[in-house]
């Protein structure tokens, strides 16, 4: 399985961006994915998750403001941000729980996923 993240960019408070997680090298569509960001000098944070059945969940400061869903028929999640602030910027990863076997409660945690996309940089300025 093979996820590659993309859409990074530079943009200015207040603006928007999507990401798209691409997931290819399997025939199942039943698959988690979370979106998790670090930003330098930082521990690597939980975004947010959907899982396999569609269940979808954020962390606290991106809620309201940030959006993931799921093309199934391409097999890309995707994460769009609005509203970004400045504290937004970080690499952001996509990562799979393939086959979907965590339960709801540690998809915030990085070992709840086997495998992971590269990331791409999101750089919000102020």
């Amino acid at each position: 399985v093979q996820l590659q993240a993309s859409g990074g960019g530079l943009v200015q408070a207040g603006g928007s961006l999507r990401l798209s997680c691409a997931v290819s090298g399997h025939t199942s569509s039943q698959y988690g994915l979370g979106w998790f960001r670090q930003s330098p000098g930082k521990e690597r944070e939980f975004v947010g998750v959907i899982n396999w059945s569609g269940s979808i969940g954020y962390r606290d400061s991106v809620k309201g403001r940030f959006t993931i869903s799921r093309d199934r028929a391409k097999s890309t999640v995707y994460l769009q941000m609005n509203s970004l602030k400045p504290e937004d910027t970080a690499v952001y990863y996509c990562a799979a729980d393939f086959p979907p076997v965590s339960v709801w409660s540690s998809y915030s945690r990085g070992s709840a996923y086997d495998y992971w996309g590269q990331g791409t940089l999101v750089t919000v300025s102020s």
